[in-house]
């Protein structure tokens, strides 16, 4: 296990007052639960289902989530999730859409949603622009798939000046020492990828992943959420008894979501369904 090592790049802010991420993961520990965070791709299919959605997750235990901005080239996702970015943005879905529909929820949406987008996006918006128009709009962090850790430490202080936190994420490929820098980069908490390669459901997951959860948390107090290839209840269980702060769930109810549309149901009222099935078995 390598040693922790200071972050020069966010040198001071051990003093500032806990994000919103900060202290969800915080009450979470305390009541000995494992944090669940569903994924939903924003406009699939229209961006009035996404904010319907949101409040049902929340209604059925969710405790952060992960609201994906569609991009027409998205490295990290796999088939599922590509293709609710297409029906997204062939739906007329753009970053100021959601940012506005995110925006409608204020008083109503009360945990964390973290953003998740690409580079180019936000590049093309302006880091500062982007940053702050999305914690205008509500957002609590910010994950950046693509953006590679020498920019994502440029990035860190700008998206804590707006009020986000730049979550990052780890690979099981990772080595240790650059694993040992991004976790000590990352705030609000470090995103640990479950399988080698894009999103997607997978029937197992790692055996490897477990003791990278322990070398992590053994390197600093940022919690750990473990995402991608987690396909229902009892993966997210396995997550939890691994000791993982946190669970993420993204083509699985993604894939609910859109069965539910196909079929002319309530797509926020299956998704609901979904998430309190996840929620029971990581409190049971």
């Amino acid at each position: 296990m390598s040693a922790a090592i200071p972050n020069p790049t966010l040198a001071g802010t051990a003093a500032t007052s806990p994000t919103a991420i900060e202290r969800r993961f915080r009450a979470l520990k305390q009541e000995r639960r494992c944090a669940l965070m569903p994924f939903l791709m924003a406009g699939d299919a229209d961006l009035a289902t996404t904010r319907a959605t949101l409040l049902a997750l929340q209604q059925a235990g969710a405790d952060l989530i992960e609201l994906g901005i569609p991009y027409s080239d998205p490295l990290a996702d796999g088939p599922v999730i590509q293709a609710a970015a297409s029906r997204a943005l062939k739906a007329g879905t753009t970053p100021g859409a959601v940012l506005a529909m995110l925006a409608s929820l204020a008083g109503e949406l009360l945990i964390p949603v973290v953003l998740f987008t690409y580079s180019n996006p936000l590049l093309n918006r302006g880091m500062e622009t982007f940053c702050r128009d999305a914690a205008a709009a509500g957002a609590a962090g910010l994950v950046v798939p693509d953006l590679p850790l020498e920019e994502a430490e440029k990035l860190s202080p700008i998206a804590a000046a707006a009020g986000l936190d730049l979550i990052l994420l780890v690979a099981p490929t990772t080595p240790a020492e650059r694993m040992a820098r991004i976790h000590h980069t990352s705030r609000g908490f470090t995103y640990l990828v479950s399988v080698t390669g894009v999103t997607g459901v997978r029937t197992n997951l790692e055996s490897r992943v477990e003791p990278l959860v322990q070398q992590l948390k053994g390197q600093g107090p940022t919690p750990v959420a473990v995402g991608f290839g987690i396909s229902g209840p009892a993966q997210a269980r396995q997550v939890r008894d691994w000791g993982a702060d946190g669970a993420i769930v993204g083509s699985a109810l993604v894939t609910v979501m859109a069965q539910a549309h196909a079929a002319g149901q309530p797509v926020a009222a299956a998704a609901g369904r979904f998430c309190a099935e996840l929620r029971s078995a990581l409190d049971a």
